[in-house]
């Protein structure tokens, strides 16, 4: 069974997002790229994975494997829109998350992803076929090159459906205006009327198109907010908001907090930086 040792040994540096001594976070195949964010590799104690933290949401789902050496748990999580506490309290000896990027689990299982959203089910429910092959590779690999590779080779096979090319354009106009695009532009460069758009994000992303425009803007936010010179009014002005009560109301609708609790409490938070 793999080892927090083998992480030393990691040879192919282009692939490495983030890395510390219990943990090392990977690029998927770049085939992949749409579909994934990253592989998570850790080897938890208390003091990385302490008990309660809670997992910001981020309209995107996660496959995690758990292995305490004996037992391996696969658990898929739908995409999240709104906050969850991680509770496990018996730590693992190894801990692996595929974070999929918005639609990438569509694209992998064909379930429209409005049945999973903000719900966890045994990953085994939703492909088994595909559940044994992962289990058997964690159970036999040895290096983390291997699990990394052979994790590409299993859910290249696995793809299921093609990236929607539209909901790929919706996505490109969404991200580069940071949240912000009205939702009227969005119909008009995809062909689709504002009611198909949205019926489309439903089913390959789980939330609607508006709803997903607020996902990135609070998690742009995140991110601006774990700077200690920037002023929550800053933050506000800086995710597009034209005035602060507007961007208070819609983080505490999505965390269910305000942007001040948030960062007063920011060590007990889980964000994922590589999602958008």
């Amino acid at each position: 069974m793999l080892t927090f040792n083998n992480i030393r040994h990691f040879p192919e540096c282009n692939r490495i997002l983030l890395q510390a001594k219990q943990f090392i976070c990977l690029r998927p195949h770049h085939a992949l790229a749409e579909y994934i964010s990253n592989y998570n590799i850790t080897f938890p104690t208390k003091t990385l994975m302490p008990e309660g933290f809670t997992i910001m949401p981020s309209g995107c789902a996660t496959l995690t494997i758990s292995c305490d050496g004996q037992n391996l748990n696969m658990e898929l999580d739908g995409p999240t829109s709104r906050p969850y506490v991680a509770n496990d309290l018996a730590l693992p000896e190894i801990l692996i998350t595929i974070e999929f990027k918005p639609a990438g689990l569509y694209a992998l299982t064909s379930i429209p992803q409005n049945e999973l959203a903000d719900s966890t089910i045994p990953f085994a429910d939703a492909n088994p076929h595909l559940a044994a092959q992962i289990s058997n590779l964690v159970e036999t690999a040895e290096t983390i090159l291997g699990l990394a590779e052979g994790l590409d080779m299993l859910l290249l096979s696995n793809m299921r459906a093609a990236f929607h090319p539209q909901l790929a354009l919706a996505f490109w106009n969404i991200k580069q205006l940071a949240g912000n695009a009205p939702i009227k532009m969005l119909s008009a460069e995809t062909c689709y009327s504002e009611r198909q758009l949205n019926r489309i994000f439903t089913q390959y992303v789980g939330v609607g198109t508006k709803a997903f425009s607020r996902l990135i803007r609070v998690n742009n936010a995140f991110k601006l907010l774990q700077k200690p010179a920037s002023s929550v009014s800053l933050v506000s002005d800086f995710a597009g908001y034209h005035d602060l009560s507007h961007f208070v109301r819609d983080f505490k609708l999505v965390c269910d907090m305000t942007p001040q609790e948030f960062r007063n409490n920011m060590s007990d938070f889980y964000i994922n930086p590589t999602k958008f």
